[in-house]
């Protein structure tokens, strides 16, 4: 664009001195019509010379090609004064038409030649050019030139060497401009490159530039003190915002930026990674002592007021350490160490400072842990097992409790305390509930083939499915393939849903159940937050007394009086009550006194596979002593 602009003066002056050499050589018409082509390319490149330097980078490149194509094709019209004079029977023209083509050249490869693509497009056409001049040339045979036509050619070549003595001087000029061209987009560069390896508002590296940083600094660290991670979180920032402005909160975060990297010291990579959250990397602290101490610095410097708008805003900061040990050596494990100490500092409102102990911390669950356990329960390793409830009038199996459990290939049988809660933190309660409730309905087909009452056979169903539209949809689906068990199934739900935020969608999500013909259970019932409110509004079938009040049968008379309330309770709202955990006969004999319907508890046998459940229902009962009777 440079050198377009730079030589069009030059470029149109020796267009107009091609016009009166095509005069002088009796071809006026032909030069006119060239000289006007001139004039129109010219004027289209100054146009888009002008819209390039408007545009922004994106759009300026198609017209950067729209450019290029244009002086392509305006160098044709200069190559025609060429062919225009090697027509004329003279050779003077003839000679003149070759002085002009050889200046084209000088000019475009001096101009040009240290931009080889664009060159070589200009350079083209004209050493084509010079073969239709060969052509020409034998085409015909050449007049005798007059005097004057040698004074034309003359200064033609005069033209040529001040033209070509220019070239090589303003080629000093190209140069230049291709320097000057070449220092922009280096910096462009590197401007994007800070960019994207920077937080803009505060100057700090982004988490992608200080992931590098630490991966460095740990693979430099030869030194005693090896590297010490900070992660720092912001306390009461975000109502600085709401009550401030955003403007604000972006000079609380400035500030802590500052002051994080002045405490943090020059060897220190300091970053933002998102929000209120920084982390800062050290190398070489010599003890655990010195890092709890930098990082106590550290939080006194973010806590330290804020001017703005005449006003000092102040945050806390709760801030996680983690270093370099035998056994925490990578960066993701510094982080995750990091990560672990500072929710624990947030979580507890006197500690602003923690420092990671890897035997203190539970082992942080990953992603291939939540993909193991999904394929548990995708592979039928997680199953039910039965727990019989017994009459305690009769004595009759009456129903079953399914209960998961883990049969591992390799650490066999795993009880639910050991992975429900990892069900819980991975959100897999909708997957467990529909696989349970399946291979429940499965068990029920059975039991029912084999010419035996399963009674009522209940499963635990969680608030995630309760309370959202698609989890009551995909396990109403499933039990409508099984429609003639409905009578059987009992869904156990525990107290405490009700004072959820979802509390009115799970009410209505209970009705839908009992109306379609299942059976609902309050489950833990005492143990929850549960009003007496609730229990009047809500639609259930029975209530499960927690097994914290039956252990204290015989042992505190509280809890005999609560569970004789419990049971006028359930006689009142005529609904069944079940006694959980029952493991003694003395807490049997009361129970019964008391006119509980039904127990379950190790008393009467612990959770079993299916096989084991279908040979107690199909042997008898079970007599107050937990011994089978023969139904005969």
């Amino acid at each position: 664009m440079h050198i377009s602009e730079r030589d069009a003066v030059k470029r149109m002056a020796s267009m107009f001195l091609m016009v009166g050499v095509s005069f002088a050589a009796g071809a006026p018409r032909a030069g006119i019509l060239i000289g006007v082509w001139v004039i129109v390319v010219e004027i289209i490149g100054h146009i888009l010379v002008s819209l390039m330097a408007k545009q922004d980078s994106s759009k300026s490149l198609k017209m950067a090609l729209g450019f290029w194509t244009n002086n392509c094709l305006s160098v044709l019209p200069y190559l025609a004064f060429s062919i225009l004079l090697s027509l004329q029977d003279s050779l003077a023209y003839l000679l003149a038409g070759y002085i002009w083509l050889f200046g084209i050249y000088v000019q475009t490869s001096n101009s040009f030649g240290m931009l080889p693509y664009y060159n070589w497009s200009l350079m083209t056409p004209a050493f084509g050019t010079a073969f239709i001049l060969l052509f020409n040339s034998d085409s015909h045979s050449l007049e005798h030139s007059t005097t004057f036509d040698w004074l034309v050619v003359s200064f033609t070549m005069i033209a040529y060497i001040i033209a070509t003595l220019e070239t090589m001087n303003n080629q000093k000029d190209t140069v230049k401009a291709l320097a000057r061209a070449r220092a922009e987009a280096n910096a462009q560069l590197k401007e994007l490159e800070y960019l994207t390896r920077h937080d803009k508002l505060t100057g700090l590296m982004n988490r992608h530039a200080f992931d590098d940083g630490l991966a460095q600094m740990l693979e430099n660290a030869q030194s005693r003190g090896g590297v010490t991670m900070f992660l720092i979180d912001l306390d009461d920032f975000k109502p600085i915002n709401d009550s401030y402005s955003h403007l604000a909160g972006d000079t609380v975060l400035t500030a802590v930026a500052e002051n994080l990297a002045r405490v943090a010291g020059p060897e220190a990579i300091v970053a933002r990674l998102g929000g209120d959250e920084f982390a800062a990397a050290v190398p070489n602290l010599p003890s655990d002592a010195v890092a709890v101490k930098l990082g106590t610095y550290i939080v006194r410097a973010i806590e330290a007021p804020v001017s703005f708008e005449q006003k000092k805003l102040r945050v806390g900061a709760s801030l996680g350490i983690a270093r370099t040990t035998e056994t925490l050596r990578s960066a993701n494990e510094l982080c995750t160490g990091a990560d672990q100490a500072m929710y624990r500092a947030k979580a507890d409102p006197g500690t602003s400072v923690v420092l990671y102990n890897k035997t203190e911390f539970p082992m942080r669950l990953t992603l291939e842990d939540r993909q193991i356990l999904y394929s548990a329960i995708q592979d039928n390793q997680i199953t039910p097992y039965y727990q019989p409830k017994v009459s305690l009038h009769t004595g009759a199996v009456v129903g079953l409790e399914a209960l998961a459990r883990w049969d591992h290939p390799e650490r066999g049988t795993i009880a639910p305390a050991d992975f429900l809660p990892m069900i819980t933190e991975f959100g897999l309660h909708g997957d467990l509930v529909l696989h349970m409730a399946q291979q429940v309905l499965t068990d029920m087909e059975t039991i029912v083939a084999q010419g035996l009452d399963c009674g009522q056979i209940s499963i635990n169903v969680p608030e995630v499915t309760l309370a959202t539209l698609s989890g009551r949809s995909e396990l109403a689906a499933l039990i409508d393939r099984y429609a003639h068990l409905r009578k059987h199934l009992t869904f156990e739900i525990t107290e405490d849903v009700f004072i959820a935020r979802s509390g009115d969608m799970i009410q209505r999500t209970i009705t839908f159940f009992r109306q379609s013909g299942i059976r609902v259970s309050l489950d833990d019932f005492g143990t929850g937050f549960a009003s007496f409110q609730h229990l009047r509004e809500l639609e259930f079938d029975e209530l499960k007394l927690d097994t914290s009040f039956v252990q204290g049968l015989g042992v505190d008379n509280a809890a005999g009086v609560l569970v004789e309330n419990f049971l006028s309770i359930g006689k009142g709202l005529g609904v069944q009550v079940v006694a959980e955990g029952v493991e003694t006969n003395a807490q049997l004999i009361q129970l019964r006194q008391m006119g509980c319907d039904v127990a379950q508890g190790h008393l009467f046998g612990a959770a079993m596979p299916l096989d084991a459940a279908i040979s107690l229902m199909r042997s008898g009962v079970l007599d107050p002593d937990a011994r089978v009777i023969n139904a005969a």
